[in-house]
C-alpha cells in the first residue's frame, strides 16, 4: 500500500513538471542565424539571418515552424493557456497596387499541410478541407489580396481565421496613433518593416491583435479584439506554431526578421537594432560592365534592342483588342470584363436591379474608383441583342444632358454585351406609381411637387433629343418604366435601345414598329415612320400616368380593358376631370398645375399628329411661358387607337403585325 502511494505521488509530480515545462515555452529570435526552424517549400534562412517565407517563384508555398510541439491546453481545467507572440515582417510586390496572398501566423496540429494550395489558399487549405472543423487550425492572416470567395473586406487587411480563410473578424491594416487621435492606415506590401502582436488571455478568453510600423512603440489600442474560446478549436494534444505563406502570379517576396513567443506570459520584446537587414529590391548596378570593351558593349546593345523590339511587337499583338468599325467611330469608354465581373460580385442575384426582354441590370461598384454603376447585361437569347446594343451605344454615347441617364461605357467579351450607366439610387418611376400595394417595397408615395418636377425633367430631355442635339433622336419608348430617379428624385430618361437618329431637316425612314403597347402613336403603327411626334404621343400618355397613377391599359376580370386616355376624356366631358387624379395624392396638389398636366396629356395623345404640340411648346406650357391651353373637341377617334386594339389585348387573339411588333418590347 505504501509503495502504491509513492508511485501515485511520483506520477502526479511528473505530470506537474511536464505541465510546468509546457507553460514555460519561451523563445526570442532577433534574426534567425543558426536557429533550428522546421522549414518546408520555399521557406529558407538567408545568409544574414532573414527568414524568407517565399521568394519570387510563382504558385508555390512556404512553411516555417518552431520545431518543438507545444501543449496549449491546461490539462486540469481544459482551457487554453494564455500566450503571447510578436514578430517583425516585411512584404514586397513587383506591382505598386497589387499584393500577393500574404502571411498567416498559424497554430495547427501538424507542421505539414499535404495537398495545400498556393495563391488564395495561402498554403494551408485546399478546396476539399477548407472550413472543416476537423482542421483545428487557428490563424491570424496578413492578407494583401481581396478574394471574393472568402469575402475579404479589401486587399490590405488583418483577419482572425478559424479552420477557414473567411475571417471571423477583420480590419484594414492600420494602427491607433495618440498624436493623430485616430487610426493611421498602413500598406502591408509596401516593403516597410512592421510588427504584429498576438495575445490571448486564457482567463478572459480574449484574443487581441495589434499592428504598427517598427518606428513607433506598441499602440495601446489593438487593431482587433475578439472574445473567443480557443479550446473549442485547439486540441488537448501537441500543437505547432509557425508561419505559412504562398505565391500567386505576382512576384511577392515575404520576410520575417525576428520572432518572440511565450506561453503563460508576455513575449519578450525584440531588439530592433539587432534584426538583420532586408535585401535591396530592384536591379543592382554592376560596375564591372565598364571594364568590358566598347565593341562588345555595342554588339550587346544592338542585340538587346532587337530582342526588346521583338518582345514589344509580340506583346502588342498578343494583347491588342479587336474593334469593329462602329466601335471605332462611336464607341465610348471600354470597360474590362474583369472589372465589371468583380463590381457586380460575379453578376450575383443579390445585385440584380431588374430584368426585361433584352437582358438584366445589376448594381455594381467599380473596383478602383468605387463609383456606383448600373450594368446592363444583354441576354444571349435576345435575337436583336447586338443590333439594340449598337443602337444604344451610338445614340446615347454622345448625349450629354442633366435629365438623360449617362452612359459611362461598354464592354464586349465573346458573346456578352454590357452597358455601364450612372447608378440611379431610386430606381424607375413606375415602381413609385404602381407598386404601392407590394409588400416587398419600402417606397413612399411621390408628392405632387415631385411628380410635376419629374414631368418637367423628361420634357426638357425630349426637347434636347428632338431639337437641341446635332441630330434628331426619336426615343420610341417613352414610358414611366424608362424614367429613372436620381438621388434627388429628379427624373432622367433612359434605355435608348430602340432610339432612331436622322439629320435635322431629313426624312425619317420606314422601320419595323417597335415600342410598348399603349404608348405607340397610331400613325406610327400604320406607316412605321418614327418622328418626334411619336415621342410626343407617348409623352402625353406618360403625363396621364403620372397624374392619375394608372397604367395606359388595365385589363379587368370581366375581360374588358380600361383605356386611360378615353377614361380621362369622358371625365373631362362631364366637367369632372379631377376625378381622375391619383387618390394616393389625397387632394394634396396644385389645382392649376394638375389641370395643365391632364389637359396637356390629352392634347399630346391626339391621333392626328399635326394637332399635337412640339416639345418646345410643351416645355413652355410647363414652365408658364404659355398660359392659355384650350382643348379641341376630343373623341375616341382623335385620341389614339388604343381602344381599337383593346379587343385583341383582352381576348387573347393575335393583333395586327405592326401591333405585335410593339408588344415585343413591352417587357423592357
Amino acid at each position: 500500500m505504501f509503495f502504491f502511494k509513492c508511485m501515485l505521488l511520483f506520477l502526479l509530480l511528473c505530470r506537474f513538471i511536464v505541465a510546468s515545462l509546457q507553460e514555460d515555452v519561451n523563445f526570442t529570435y532577433n534574426g534567425f542565424q543558426g536557429v533550428n526552424m522546421s522549414l518546408d517549400g520555399l521557406a529558407q534562412i538567408t545568409d544574414n539571418g532573414l527568414l524568407m517565407l517565399v521568394n519570387t517563384t510563382t504558385e508555390q508555398v512556404g512553411h516555417a515552424f518552431y520545431p518543438q510541439p507545444i501543449h496549449f491546453i491546461n490539462s486540469s481545467t481544459g482551457n487554453v493557456i494564455s500566450f503571447s507572440t510578436t514578430f517583425v515582417f516585411a512584404m514586397f510586390s513587383e506591382l505598386p497596387t497589387l499584393g500577393g496572398p500574404g502571411i498567416v501566423l498559424v497554430i495547427a496540429p501538424s507542421k505539414g499541410f499535404p495537398g495545400a494550395l498556393s495563391s488564395g489558399y495561402m498554403g494551408i487549405f485546399n478546396t476539399t478541407n477548407i472550413g472543416n472543423p476537423s482542421n483545428h487550425v487557428v490563424g491570424v492572416e496578413l492578407d494583401t489580396f481581396q478574394n471574393p470567395q472568402f469575402m475579404d473586406i479589401d486587399d490590405n487587411h488583418i483577419g482572425i481565421d478559424i479552420n477557414n480563410l473567411r475571417s471571423i473578424k477583420a480590419a484594414p491594416a492600420s494602427y491607433f496613433s495618440d498624436q493623430e487621435n485616430g487610426r493611421v492606415n498602413l500598406s502591408l506590401y509596401s516593403g516597410r518593416t512592421m510588427q504584429l502582436w498576438v495575445e490571448y488571455d486564457g482567463i478572459k478568453k480574449q484574443l487581441n491583435v495589434t499592428l504598427a510600423p517598427t518606428t513607433i512603440p506598441k499602440p495601446n489600442i489593438p487593431l482587433l479584439s475578439l472574445i473567443i474560446d480557443l479550446s473549442q478549436t485547439i486540441l488537448d494534444a501537441p500543437m505547432f506554431v509557425g508561419f505559412s505563406s504562398s505565391t500567386s502570379a505576382t512576384k511577392t517576396p515575404q520576410y520575417v526578421l525576428g520572432w518572440s513567443f511565450k506561453m503563460n506570459g508576455k513575449a519578450k520584446q525584440l531588439s530592433l537594432s539587432k534584426l538583420p537587414k532586408l535585401p535591396r529590391m530592384g536591379p543592382k548596378t554592376r560596375p564591372r560592365i565598364f571594364t568590358i570593351g566598347f565593341p562588345v558593349i555595342g554588339a550587346s546593345l544592338v542585340f538587346m534592342s532587337i530582342v526588346i523590339i521583338q518582345f514589344i511587337v509580340v506583346r502588342k499583338k498578343k494583347f491588342a483588342e479587336v474593334l469593329e468599325d462602329w466601335e471605332l467611330e462611336y464607341g465610348p469608354h471600354r470597360f474590362k470584363y474583369k472589372d465589371l465581373y468583380f463590381a457586380t460580385k460575379g453578376f450575383h442575384d443579390k445585385e440584380l436591379l431588374g430584368s426585361g426582354g433584352f437582358g438584366k441590370v445589376y448594381k455594381g461598384i467599380l473596383p478602383i474608383s468605387k463609383q456606383e454603376v448600373a450594368v446592363k447585361r444583354v441576354s444571349h437569347d435576345s435575337r436583336q441583342g447586338v443590333r439594340e446594343f449598337i443602337a444604344e451605344v451610338i445614340s446615347i454615347g454622345k448625349l450629354q444632358h442633366r435629365n438623360i441617364v449617362t452612359l459611362l461605357g461598354c464592354c464586349r467579351r465573346k458573346g456578352e454585351l454590357l452597358l455601364v450607366y450612372d447608378f440611379m439610387p431610386n430606381g424607375s418611376l413606375d415602381k413609385f406609381l404602381f407598386d404601392h400595394q407590394s409588400t416587398t417595397t419600402t417606397k413612399t408615395t411621390l408628392s405632387w411637387n415631385q411628380r410635376f418636377q419629374i414631368i418637367k425633367n423628361i420634357a426638357s430631355a425630349l426637347l434636347y433629343l428632338h431639337e437641341e442635339w446635332e441630330q434628331v433622336v426619336v426615343h420610341r419608348d417613352v414610358k414611366s418604366s424608362n424614367v429613372m430617379l436620381d438621388g434627388e428624385m429628379k427624373g432622367r430618361l433612359g434605355d435608348f435601345g430602340l432610339a432612331k437618329l436622322y439629320d435635322h431637316g431629313g426624312d425619317p425612314k420606314t422601320t419595323h414598329v417597335v415600342g410598348t403597347f399603349g404608348y405607340v402613336a397610331p400613325e406610327y403603327a400604320r406607316t412605321g415612320k418614327a418622328n418626334p411626334s411619336v415621342d410626343v404621343f407617348a409623352f402625353g400618355v406618360f403625363l396621364l400616368e403620372v397624374a392619375c397613377g394608372r397604367k395606359p391599359i388595365e385589363a379587368q376580370a370581366s375581360e374588358e380593358c380600361i383605356e386611360l386616355v378615353e377614361w380621362v376624356i369622358s371625365s373631362w366631358k362631364r366637367d369632372a376631370i379631377f376625378e381622375t387624379v391619383d387618390p394616393k395624392l389625397e387632394m394634396n396638389y396644385e389645382v392649376e398645375e394638375m389641370e395643365l398636366v391632364l389637359k396637356l396629356g390629352l392634347l399630346c395623345s391626339q391621333s392626328d399628329p399635326t394637332a399635337r404640340p412640339c416639345m418646345r411648346q410643351v416645355v413652355r406650357y410647363l414652365v408658364g411661358e404659355l398660359q392659355q391651353l384650350d382643348l379641341p373637341s376630343l373623341t375616341s377617334e382623335n385620341t389614339g387607337e388604343v381602344s381599337f386594339w383593346c379587343p385583341y389585348f383582352s381576348s387573347g387573339k393575335s393583333p395586327p403585325s405592326s401591333i405585335a411588333d410593339s408588344l415585343h418590347s413591352a417587357g423592357r
